[in-house]
C-alpha cells in the first residue's frame, strides 16, 4: 500500500502553535459561514431529512417545502 501525500493547505511540519491559530481561524470561519446561512441550511437539512420512505420509495417530499 502506498502512503497518500499530504494536502499541500496542511504542510507537515507546523509549529504547535501555528496549528492551534490555523485550527481556531478555521473553526471561526465555520461559525461565521453557519451564521450568515443559517436560514439557507436549515431548509436543506430539513428537506434532506425523510427525503422517501424505505417501504415507499415512489413517496417523496414536495421540493417546496418552506
Amino acid at each position: 500500500m502506498t502512503r497518500r501525500r499530504p494536502h499541500p493547505v496542511f504542510p507537515e511540519g507546523i509549529s504547535d502553535e501555528t496549528a492551534s491559530a490555523l485550527s481556531e481561524f478555521l473553526h471561526q470561519l465555520a461559525a461565521a459561514c453557519d451564521s450568515r446561512y443559517f436560514a439557507q441550511l436549515c431548509r436543506h437539512h430539513r428537506r434532506q431529512r425523510n427525503r422517501y420512505d424505505p417501504e415507499a420509495p415512489w413517496r417523496t417530499l414536495p421540493d417546496d417545502i418552506p
